[in-house]
């Protein structure tokens, strides 16, 4: 089984490269300078799983990219989704399965128009990774996962297939007969955490030591997750209480990815993580005052940025 990995940052480059460990057939897209930084240092993944340098690993830039691939993992940010489309285009051929690890689901959308409904699996990872400044993969936490799946819940040959490759790379891959349960899920408790510790510019522990912190976290996840129920995947049981303990764990450190991008400048996928949730809320006319603060915030971020 080929597969083409979209990127060679902290995500694409762990699970990528723990696939390539394995023996597995992988190849990054990636931009002339991270084939550079790969062909001279090979990749390189820090981890309390034990480390491993991949000399050469094998890449690919898009103009050289001319032959299909039977799997594309996909693990760019929202606002890079076009620009992504267009670099691995040319590898997605008839019998293609398409992996996106994006959050929230506009990106289906965006990919079902391009390549066909039936190329394009549901995907979510979790993982806490970074890029350090030798630019090596950093591994902060001892967990990873990566739930795929057919979005109406169907187990082919395909998708055991490529379970049973992404099981070599000891990456906790789980192939999902509920995927699109699994993204409303981590999309509610992303977005109620990233919304949070956004507005109040701080983490979730400094956030419930303030008066009336518990009531505005529980309260963005209550809206979040009536948006879901809405939507017809409400987020219930284990789930449900699992991540109303996260949110109200008192002088917890955890902050959103989202937050740390804006305290360091970056973009961030406000239109993708927030606002399609706002624009479903009013469609379904549910009220969801506090989400729609975050989303006024995080715009003008956007706007400051430029």
């Amino acid at each position: 089984m080929r597969i083409l990995v979209v990127g060679a940052g902290a995500i694409g480059g762990y699970f990528g490269g723990r696939l390539l460990q394995a023996g597995n057939d992988v190849t990054f897209l990636v931009r002339a300078k991270r084939a550079s930084e790969l062909a001279s240092a090979g990749l390189v993944i820090k981890s309390p799983a034990g480390d491993v340098t991949l000399r050469n690993p094998p890449t690919v830039q898009a103009d050289k990219l001319n032959e299909t691939f039977d799997v594309v993992l996909l693990s760019c940010k929202a606002f890079d989704l076009e620009d992504a489309i267009k670099s691995f285009a040319p590898a997605v051929g008839k019998s293609t399965a398409i992996i996106p690890l994006l959050n929230g689901m506009l990106h289906l959308n965006v990919l079902d128009n391009r390549f066909g409904a039936e190329r394009v699996l549901g995907g979510l990872c979790a993982i806490a990774a970074t890029l350090n400044e030798a630019r090596e993969v950093v591994q902060l936490a001892p967990m990873q996962s990566l739930n795929f799946g057919e979005r109406d819940g169907a187990m082919p040959e395909r998708v055991r297939a490529i379970a049973k490759v992404f099981d070599s790379g000891k990456i906790g891959a789980v192939a999902s007969e509920h995927i699109m349960q699994d993204m409303w899920e981590k999309w509610v408790f992303l977005a109620s955490l990233a919304a949070s510790t956004s507005l109040m510019r701080t983490s979730v522990g400094n956030i419930l030591a303030a008066t009336g912190g518990k009531d505005f976290l529980l309260g963005m996840l209550d809206e979040c997750s009536a948006i879901a129920k809405a939507s017809g995947y409400e987020p219930a049981g284990p789930f449900f209480q699992r991540t109303a303990g996260l949110l109200t764990t008192e002088g917890s450190p955890m902050t959103a990815s989202m937050f740390r991008d804006i305290k360091a400048g970056l973009p961030v996928e406000a239109d993708h993580v927030i606002g399609d949730l706002v624009v479903r809320a009013d469609a379904a006319k549910i009220p969801v005052p506090k989400l729609r603060i975050a989303y006024t915030h995080l715009k003008a971020y956007e706007k400051q940025r430029g």
